[in-house]
């Protein structure tokens, strides 16, 4: 596989999403670092990428944990030289609560997972960016963030409504340096995300598609395919932009 000469850092990159943007930009001549707290996932997934011929290696960190991401994506960057993609995929709903009985624990767990993640991770690796060939960030928000999601998941909602916040705001502010900054706004994705539903409630997590304009739930090709274009040369006059990848959801017949 022809490498581009470029690195891409995938955070929870170990499954789902954020897997297969390891594959498709792998595909696409990138070096891929994911990054994943399940070390034997992770050992297995770079297997499966290294068996595609894609240059892949893992980093175990936890995304919240300030001290890990400092010195692991210190660690990346000064191996590399320069981090040309980082992409912000790790994140999740946490679990759910209403507000009244939603605890402080909880809230902040949340709002680390998504929020907290996404700006330690650029932080860390802006001055990699910087070294890099037409570097750019890519953030997930949610339809979340705009519909501030369902029943018990408002502070997800919440985060994710600042993650879209967070990206306009690095935009700006890494603009100079010649640093893109988007978000992908991913809608049902068929993925573990949403295995517990699909196992107690498979007819309502069948129903779903009936509010989806295209008539069926996204895959995470159709994720990765859409943050293929965001890093390509394609995008270089995109940036603080929120791509919605949802088949029309929400605007269902």
């Amino acid at each position: 596989m022809t490498s581009n000469g470029k690195i891409a850092l995938i955070t929870g990159a170990t499954g789902g999403i954020g897997f297969q943007v390891a594959k498709r930009l792998g595909k696409d001549g990138y070096t891929v670092v994911l990054n994943g707290i399940e070390d034997d996932a992770g050992a297995e997934r770079i297997k499966e990428l290294s068996a595609e011929g894609i240059a892949a290696e893992y980093y175990g960190f936890d995304v919240t944990n300030e001290e890990a991401v400092n010195s692991n994506i210190r660690s990346i960057g000064e191996k590399y030289g320069k981090i040309d993609a980082l992409i912000n995929n790790a994140g999740g709903l946490g679990g759910r609560s209403r507000f009244e009985e939603m605890t402080t624990d909880f809230y902040r767990r949340v709002m680390a997972l998504n929020l907290d993640s996404t700006f330690f991770c650029s932080r860390a690796a802006i001055p990699y960016l910087k070294k890099g060939d037409k570097p750019t960030i890519i953030n997930y928000t949610s339809i979340a963030g705009w519909n501030a999601g369902g029943p018990g998941a408002g502070i997800y909602g919440t985060s994710k409504a600042a993650v879209h916040a967070i990206t306009r705001a690095l935009a700006k502010d890494l603009a100079e340096y010649g640093i893109r900054v988007n978000a992908v706004s991913p809608g049902t994705i068929d993925t573990p995300f949403h295995t517990q539903i699909k196992s107690t409630k498979p007819e309502v997590f069948a129903s779903w598609k009936n509010n989806i304009l295209l008539g069926r739930l996204g895959q995470p090709e159709d994720v990765a395919a859409v943050i293929s274009f965001l890093v390509s040369n394609d995008a270089a006059f995109l940036t603080a932009e929120t791509v919605q990848v949802g088949g029309g959801q929400g605007l269902g017949i």
